[in-house]
């Protein structure tokens, strides 16, 4: 089977680290029999915003709704804004969500070879957000209330089918782990502020309420302002965590921290019938174009779409085959040295991108004898 993968370079240094997580997958493509990838590109957001004073065109909103799956580089640029002063890359990221019904933000944090992170001796950590991606205080994205310019105000909406819903795809995802580093035991743990906001007390009663329906998997709660110090001094105690959208953006940028930074926090978006794909960082137009970038975290992106994939096409053996040889190519490429500068490496984007996928070709070939 054919898989059309929706394509979007982005901006800054979007289209650079896009190009290396498209030479992992077809590299893969090369070794994997039966892998079938289609790579469309598409355009979207602040340059093209730019030059057509729109954030897609049609045909890109089209497409995506007709792709099997949706990969995306890092969008947007801080000098080009919309009339109402916000950055343009939340006026496509946001609506595709919606659009799509992409309600899980997803979003793994664990150590690859060579990341240091803010504890350098704390190891144990592996654990995955999630954090609802539809509603929230990002509901009133593109509305909220505004009075002659003194007053403005956003509203969090939080609704039983929104809850229910990204609750239950923690537990399904926290069944198919091995549980937090600390025991094994698998766990969700609800994040919220359920002391103070009725909207929030409400998540926590439907978390619980999902909760009893999978007696085989722990759960707890945490308030996001303690929790945010025990994350840091005590990860190996988490292993799925399921959250508010506000929170979940800031409590994943956090959490990056702890295994190195954002260049190698892969992210998904995804929901019952599509889900995107891309890196948890933003587009660093500082360093764009010099080939300097990390691409770590766009090509695990990659990979977690192979998986999603695998997962909607459990009879197609090539997609979990695929995912599995790109992650270890990742793993040892980065364990043999071959890392970029920000990790103490010496490789450029493009540079750390070839050695990935000669990995793959080099993998698969073992694995094919």
């Amino acid at each position: 089977m054919t898989y059309q993968v929706a394509t979007l370079r982005g901006d800054g240094i979007g289209p650079e680290i896009v190009d290396e997580a498209v030479k992992a997958l077809r590299a893969a493509q090369e070794v994997v029999p039966g892998l079938d990838l289609e790579f469309t590109f598409l355009a979207a957001g602040a340059d093209h915003y730019a030059a057509h004073a729109e954030v897609a065109p049609d045909s890109t909103w089209q497409a995506l709704h007709e792709a099997d799956a949706i990969l995306m580089g890092s969008m947007g640029h801080p000098d080009i804004r919309m009339p109402d002063g916000t950055e343009v890359q939340g006026h496509f990221i946001v609506n595709v969500r919606k659009k799509l019904h992409l309600y899980a933000g997803v979003r793994p944090i664990k150590f690859y070879p060579g990341a240091r992170g803010v504890n350098p001796a704390q190891k144990d950590v592996d654990l995955v957000l999630v954090r609802e991606s539809t509603e929230g205080l990002f509901a009133s994205f593109g509305g909220g209330a505004e009075i002659e310019d003194e007053v403005y105000s956003d509203t969090m909406i939080v609704t039983r089918r929104g809850t229910e819903r990204v609750a239950r795809y923690a537990f399904g995802l926290a069944r198919a782990r091995s549980g937090r580093p600390l025991d094994g035991a698998r766990t969700v743990t609800c994040v919220d502020k359920a002391n103070i906001f009725r909207s929030l007390a409400f998540f926590r009663k439907v978390f619980d309420e999902v909760a009893a329906e999978h007696g085989d998997i722990h759960s707890d709660h945490a308030l996001v302002d303690s929790f945010s110090m025990l994350l840091m001094q005590h990860p190996e105690r988490y292993d799925v965590l399921v959250t508010e959208n506000m929170f979940g953006d800031i409590l994943s940028d956090l959490a990056a921290a702890l295994v190195g930074g954002l260049g190698l926090a892969p992210s998904g978006d995804i929901g019952d019938r599509h889900a995107m794909f891309q890196p948890a960082h933003g587009s660093a137009p500082d360093i764009a174009g010099q080939d300097r970038a990390n691409p770590v975290a766009t090509i695990v992106s990659a990979r977690m779409m192979l998986d999603w994939l695998a997962q909607r096409h459990p009879d197609d053996a090539a997609l979990p085959a695929a995912a599995d040889l790109v992650e270890r190519a990742v793993v040892e490429t980065m364990e043999a040295g071959d890392r970029t500068v920000d990790l103490g490496g010496s490789l450029t984007c493009s540079g750390f991108g070839d050695a990935v996928a000669a990995t793959v070709r080099r993998l698969g070939a073992g694995t094919a004898a």
